[in-house]
């Protein structure tokens, strides 16, 4: 007990030294409201309309850009729910275990039930030792906070907190309006800090401060574009800081784009579904932050069959959030078992019938009733795995897709080719679909 103090006045000392950084920044923030409101546009603008206008956008940019700083220090990084914590037993029985395999099956009885499809660069379950838990897809062990993070970015030592699912879309905001904060007091202060060098200013303390902010506004502005740039890129790609230097490892091998769905489906997942959110910070992103949607077909034989060992789960998770629950119900990546057949003949009946390639998931199929529901699934991403092409399909059961029957005007699928045989002269086809948004 006796290394406890010293250990505990460090870790004070180091908590203490962490917010050095958020501090230089509210100084800068400070200096440059006085500098802009006070020296230039109170003292130095004459015309009185000029000075208006200046202040009311100038004071709009400045509350989005300290709220949305504040939001990113303050909000707390979401951890792993208690699903993915070891029991009590659990923990007995892994230390009981000497041997690494051993281990592992251990790990891979108790990942079967949630919806874990990363894993090491080995191939093994991802397990933190330091928190007892296996780690959810995205979720790394910040060593800085000493806690598993959800979707972890990066630890930002300017906002002394970890950037991840729960305030990545502030943190983004952060940078939009910062930028923003930036390139508007340098266009502003631009033709008052060309007469400061043309002598067109009077000989006041003004002067000075308007030097040097139009000096600081523009070296900000060039960090601050390169950096949310690469975010912007980050989120156009639906892969985290850590992700981009070393991709995700799946049971296939690695991906780099296997969490990409698209750039408007990856845009929402960070920014949420009401636009009117999107540029408020406030939390709106989709999930729980402990699954996400991928865009892999590959069959996981350690996940549960039926989607209704994850939903259970995730229905689970749901309790306790710190966040509005707004999980990804038309996201959520399901590895499906359903093995339907395409046959020649069966196409050929169904091609006087209108979009013969077109299946509604709201009715048992066959149905065609896609202008009274409005959902189309296009299937031409699974032809070009057949020879010759089929004209038409016959989808899962809509069960398997979604349990409340509220299916997505838009729906993307993968198809996996299983097996194909000769049957009486017919071709068919079993294959493994994976549906997401």
């Amino acid at each position: 007990m006796a290394p406890s103090g010293p250990r505990s006045i460090k870790r004070g000392c180091q908590r203490v030294l962490y917010w050095i950084p958020v501090l230089f920044i509210a100084l800068i923030v400070a200096w440059s409201y006085y500098a802009y409101v006070l020296q230039l546009c109170i003292e130095s603008i004459e015309d009185t309309g000029e000075k208006v206008v200046y202040l009311l956008v100038y004071h709009v940019i400045f509350i989005m850009f300290v709220w949305a700083y504040w939001q990113t220090i303050f909000t707390k990084p979401m951890n792993p729910l208690k699903e993915f914590q070891l029991s009590h037993s659990d923990k007995e029985l892994l230390e009981r275990e000497d041997r690494g395999e051993s281990q592992q099956e251990i790990l891979r009885r108790i990942a079967k039930d949630l919806p874990i499809y990363t894993r090491t660069n080995s191939g093994a379950i991802r397990f933190c030792d330091r928190c007892q838990l296996l780690k959810p897809d995205r979720c790394h062990h910040c060593s800085v906070c000493d806690k598993c993070i959800l979707k972890m970015d990066h630890h930002c030592p300017w906002v002394n907190n970890c950037v991840g699912f729960s305030n990545y879309k502030f943190f983004m905001l952060f940078l939009a309006y910062s930028l923003l904060y930036c390139l508007f007091i340098t266009a502003t202060d631009l033709q008052y800090f060309i007469k400061f060098w043309t002598k067109g200013l009077p000989d006041t303390q003004a002067k000075f401060h308007i030097l040097f902010l139009f000096f600081s506004a523009s070296m900000f502005s060039i960090s601050l574009a390169s950096l949310f740039v690469y975010h912007c890129w980050l989120v156009y790609k639906n892969r985290s800081t850590l992700e981009a230097v070393r991709a995700p490892v799946f049971r296939h091998g690695t991906d780099k784009n296997g969490f990409s769905l698209g750039f408007t489906k990856n845009f929402l997942q960070v920014f949420g579904d009401e636009a009117k959110y999107w540029p408020v910070p406030i939390f709106s992103s989709l999930g729980d932050g402990c699954s996400f949607p991928t865009c892999l077909v590959n069959l996981d034989p350690e996940q549960p069959s039926s989607p209704s060992g994850s939903s259970s789960a995730s229905k689970s998770a749901g309790q306790g959030r710190q966040f509005p629950s707004k999980p990804l119900r038309e996201s959520q990546s399901r590895l499906l078992t359903s093995t339907p057949s395409w046959s020649e003949n069966e196409g050929a009946g169904d091609k006087d019938k209108k979009g013969a390639n077109q299946k509604c998931l709201r009715c048992p199929p066959p149905c065609l009733c896609l202008s009274e529901h409005g959902i189309m699934v296009v299937t031409s991403l699974s032809f070009a795995i057949m020879q010759p092409a089929p004209a038409s399909v016959t989808w899962l059961d809509r069960q398997a897709v979604h349990r409340n029957h509220e299916f997505p005007h838009e729906l993307s699928w993968n198809m996996l080719l299983l097996s194909e045989s000769q049957v009486d002269g017919k071709m068919e086809i079993a294959f493994q679909s994976s549906a997401f948004l």
